[in-house]
């Protein structure tokens, strides 16, 4: 199978926000994080669903999360670079095939399934589905499998507080998600690159970690179809490995679900892949990352510079095996 890759580098520098606008953005957005705080969607709805908001619009209602530029100290990819720059093969291979294919997908109305070991199985709308969650903006490191990185404002709810919601049952050991299957709408699932529909799956422990998020925004912005949208997975510790896309069903079981590139390239991906410097992709190393707009490689951080917060969850495992 050939894969067209574009090199992290190819990015041109002036992707990258200048720090003047970088900070007025940070202003606008401290501001109206203390106009906005304490604002709960499940109690009152903002006067601009996020849900049917078209894409670019503004999010309503976001608030500030502890992890940020500030606490981070690192400064923001581009709007421009996050958008063009993406692996989502249901749409194409291609770094930039995503944003030229899916300009035209269609996700309102959304639905969501929530089935398996869990109190409240059912079909909900997206509305529904995030109504009872705060929208919180939440920047993280963002390092992919092929070493290329950035730092993405994302805005998002606690996927913590979804499982919460949702009340999983004591026989409820992971969560397992699917993309929507629409070759029509996502030329990619005509071609036989993955086993189509995409999967993805956690450990519940792992799925409860306060860092783990379900995305429905990116720089305070309804989400653009290329990055996931309506709704998708970060994980901050295991970007490029656990990030799936535009999700229509979670189900809770005792059992490890399968995942998508787990079956077709077991040797690759394994269940709990992690951003790792010390276990080196069978096609690639895990040791350095290029963030994108620079020049030089820099240093991959242990569980992308989230150790303190995971490490916990792997206390006891060879992650060399337990790849």
């Amino acid at each position: 199978m050939l894969i067209r890759m574009k090199r992290a580098s190819d990015v041109n520098p002036s992707d990258i926000t200048p720090k003047s606008l970088y900070l007025d953005r940070r202003r606008f957005l401290k501001t109206a994080a203390v106009a906005g705080a304490g604002a709960v969607l499940g109690s009152i709805l903002p006067p601009v669903s996020p849900v049917l908001a078209a894409r670019g619009d503004k999010l309503p209602g976001v608030v500030k999360s502890k992890w940020n530029a500030e606490t981070l100290g690192e400064p923001l990819t581009s709007f421009d670079a996050i958008a063009k720059y993406n692996n989502f093969y249901e749409f194409g291979t291609g770094k930039d095939d995503p944003a030229a294919n899916a300009k035209n997908f269609q996700t309102r109305p959304w639905s969501i399934k929530v089935e398996g070991a869990v109190e409240k199985p059912g079909t909900y709308n997206l509305e529904d589905f995030i109504k009872p969650h705060a929208l919180e903006e939440r920047v993280y490191r963002m390092r992919c499998v092929e070493a290329w990185s950035m730092v993405v404002p994302w805005v998002g709810i606690s996927l913590a507080g979804v499982i919460k919601h949702f009340g999983p049952k004591a026989d409820a050991k992971y969560v397992a998600f699917e993309t929507l299957l629409d070759p029509k709408q996502m030329p990619g699932q005509n071609r036989r690159v993955l086993k189509w529909p995409y999967k993805e799956g956690l450990r519940i422990d792992e799925a409860m970690n306060p860092l783990a998020i379900l995305a429905v925004g990116l720089y305070g912005e309804v989400i653009p179809n290329q990055n996931g949208a309506p709704i998708r997975l970060v994980t901050p510790w295991k970007y490029g490995f656990k990030s799936i896309k535009s999700i229509v069903a979670m189900r809770f079981q005792a059992d490890q679900p399968a995942t998508a590139w787990n079956e077709s390239a077991p040797r690759e991906y394994g269940f709990y892949s992690n951003v790792n410097p010390t276990v080196d992709h069978p096609r690639w190393s895990q040791a350095k990352e290029r963030r994108i707009g620079d020049f030089l490689k820099r240093p991959t951080l242990m569980f992308n510079g989230y150790q303190e917060e995971v490490a916990q969850l792997y206390a006891g495992m060879d992650l060399r095996k337990n790849y």
